[in-house]
């Protein structure tokens, strides 16, 4: 990936997540919902057919979501 695309993906992720922070704020969206969102992103990549190469990426993309999941980066947590 080249330094544009990783720029590109994480100013995407960072928007993506304070867009889920302030849904989960103004009560739009309840914790749960977004972890929905989150579990429903991941199954989408985890589910992925493709050659090796696009595999890979999709399970590191899953990975990634995952992570976002269990260290609850995306809802405002006590």
């Amino acid at each position: 990936m080249s330094t544009a695309s990783e720029h590109a993906g994480q100013a995407a992720l960072s928007i993506c997540e304070a867009l889920l922070l302030a849904l989960n704020d103004r009560g739009v969206l309840p914790e749960q919902e977004i972890v929905g969102v989150l579990r429903d992103a991941a199954a989408t990549h985890e589910n992925a057919v493709g050659t090796e190469l696009e595999m890979e990426r999709h399970r590191a993309v899953a990975e990634m979501i995952n992570a976002i999941i269990a260290g609850g980066n995306s809802v405002r947590r006590p």
